[in-house]
């Protein structure tokens, strides 16, 4: 080589080594660059992918969170409550009655001796003697008015002459009546369903009868005259409430619509809770009634019907609200072309509560009975099969009312007064059925003429809860004579006690047992024990035809029912709420 190439070949080489490493440097640096944006562009993919599989998740949880609602909106637990009651009760039973003549024993002895002296000799005279019966009973089916009952009986004084001579062996002398033990079961279903927004049905089913027996008469009395008119026999209005059988019946079925034009108003139809409302909610140990209820001095009635009901916010009235109501008692069916002059029976309501808190409620109250008929649908009773046959006319029921509670000794005191009236106004007719009695007025074959008459009632009543789960009450009421109710679904057992006429004093004590709840918050367990001591004034307590006689001049006198003068109970009852 060259001396001038090798010269030239070294400065390559110097010029080679010096540029190289630059070049490698520029090279390692674009690489550490796109190195660090590939680095940059990963992350971003990775919180990319990270916020998309949270969204993701969001959705999903989102949706599995809705789909479970929908689900859990239709389960059982979310739209159906269901509660209810079982009561087993032991009464022993005594009473007093003053001597009366069976009206009913006076007409069989007269058919039956009537009939045995014809077939056994039958002459004209025999024969126009069971004609005349005959006769006699058909013309009083068709007496209608108290002028055709006055005309009636003046036509057949004769007639009436003769029946007295049959009442002797109906003559019944004062006795002293007694159950000395009597038990009876009672089971009540509530269901309650939210069918949707805001509108609700509400229902009870119920079973009540007496141990070895399904008589739809409450208190058996031995084939004798009964002793009150609601304790007949079983009736629409009290199914369910006084002992018949162990059929399921269904007591309560209503629907509710509430918050009607997003204000607090209720529209509600259908066999209504017009039964065990304050202040029985006491004796029963069971919570105060609700805007449902009714006062049970005025009405205990198994009603058929509907209620409009508003709420209005006043501050200076908490949980003010009213209520207009309305029933029907009794159904008469299609007009005939005999001529079914029986009208329905209705009944109308204003119910006024201007304070309902926990510690203190005020209700006042009035009532109309439209119609009323003389004697509800019956099978299997002493009188046979009755119906209404009359309407008597119409009847207004006024009522003003407390009940409250206090903080006293460590223990709660319960307290209530209701103080009500009852103004009759009688129309013209009479019932055949029962003697051409109407509604308040006459006796039997004594028509009166109809006049309107007011009764009065009161019922007071305390109640103290002891810190142990020991419950001790106490309950007084009185009824005028002409006093006058509608309460014969109520669970005393010889008559209604707030229909009385005369004095009624009663006492109680509640124990629950120490049971932690387990079906609701509000279920337990608990027995009670009490007495009642019925003093009556006058007769026909719950019974609004004929008029009422005083006790004390009651001896001998024709009468459908035994007058009784006094009724004891005692009486012990283990029961349930769930």
């Amino acid at each position: 080589m060259k001396p001038n190439q090798l010269k030239l070949a070294v400065l390559s080489a110097v010029i080679s080594g010096i540029f190289l490493p630059i070049s490698a440097i520029a090279s390692e640096a674009d690489i550490l660059r796109r190195v660090e944006e590939l680095t940059k562009e990963l992350e971003q993919l990775k919180a990319q992918v990270k916020a998309n599989q949270e969204n993701a998740k969001k959705e999903v949880a989102a949706q599995v969170t809705q789909q479970v609602k929908r689900v859990g909106d239709k389960s059982l637990g979310q739209w159906l409550t269901v509660g209810g009651d079982y009561q087993f009760r032991a009464d022993s039973l005594k009473g007093e009655t003053k001597p009366f003549t069976d009206v009913s024993v006076v007409f069989a002895n007269a058919q039956a001796q009537l009939q045995a002296a014809f077939f056994a000799n039958p002459t004209p005279a025999t024969g126009a003697m069971l004609n005349g019966l005959i006769d006699f009973a058909g013309g009083m089916a068709g007496v209608q008015t108290f002028d055709q009952a006055q005309a009636f009986l003046g036509a057949n004084m004769a007639m009436l002459g003769g029946l007295q001579s049959f009442a002797a062996p109906a003559f019944v002398d004062a006795y002293k009546p007694k159950n000395s033990i009597t038990y009876t079961n009672r089971f009540n279903l509530d269901l309650g369903i939210k069918a949707a927004q805001d509108v609700s049905v509400t229902a009870r089913l119920g079973m009540y009868k007496t141990f070895g027996s399904q008589d739809e008469s409450s208190v058996v009395n031995g084939g004798s005259a009964p002793f009150f008119a609601d304790r007949v026999g079983v009736f629409d209005g009290t199914l369910g409430h006084v002992p018949s059988n162990s059929y399921l019946n269904v007591d309560r079925a209503y629907a509710t619509w509430s918050n009607i034009g997003d204000r607090d108003m209720w529209f509600s139809v259908g066999r209504r809770p017009a039964t065990d409302g304050g202040p029985t909610n006491f004796k029963n140990n069971t919570p105060r009634p609700g805007n449902g209820g009714t006062p049970a001095l005025l009405v205990n009635y198994a009603f058929d019907g509907v209620v409009l009901g508003y709420a209005p916010e006043i501050e200076s009235l908490p949980g003010a609200y009213g209520k207009l109501c309305y029933g029907r008692g009794f159904e008469s069916g299609f007009s005939t072309a005999r001529g079914n002059s029986i009208q329905d029976t209705d009944m109308l309501g204003i119910s006024l509560v201007p304070l309902d808190t926990d510690d203190l409620r005020v209700w006042v109250q009035w009532n109309r009975g439209m119609n009323i008929f003389d004697a509800p649908k019956m099978s299997n009773t002493y009188f046979g099969s009755t119906a209404p046959k009359a309407n008597l006319g119409d009847i207004d029921w006024y009522g003003v009312g407390v009940m409250g509670t206090l903080k006293l000794g460590g223990g709660d005191l319960n307290y209530f007064a209701d103080v009500g009236w009852s103004v009759t106004h009688p129309n013209n007719n009479v019932s055949a059925q029962f003697g051409f009695q109407g509604l308040m007025t006459g006796g039997f074959f004594n028509p009166e003429a109809p006049t309107s008459k007011t009764g009065g009632a009161v019922l007071l009543g305390v109640r103290y809860d002891l810190p142990s789960r020991t419950k001790i009450g106490f309950e007084y009421n009185y009824g005028s004579k002409n006093w006058i109710t509608f309460a014969p679904a109520a669970s005393d057992m010889w008559t209604s006690k707030v229909g009385t006429r005369g004095h009624v004093y009663d006492a109680y004590l509640i124990h629950e047992f120490d049971a932690k709840p387990i079906s609701s918050r509000l279920s337990k367990t608990f027995f009670r024990l009490g007495v009642q001591y019925y003093d009556f004034k006058y007769t026909g307590s719950n019974n609004w035809v004929g008029a009422p006689v005083k006790l004390s001049d009651v001896n001998g006198q024709m009468m459908a029912t035994t007058p009784l003068s006094k009724a004891y109970d005692i009486y012990g009852t283990i029961e349930v709420k769930f």
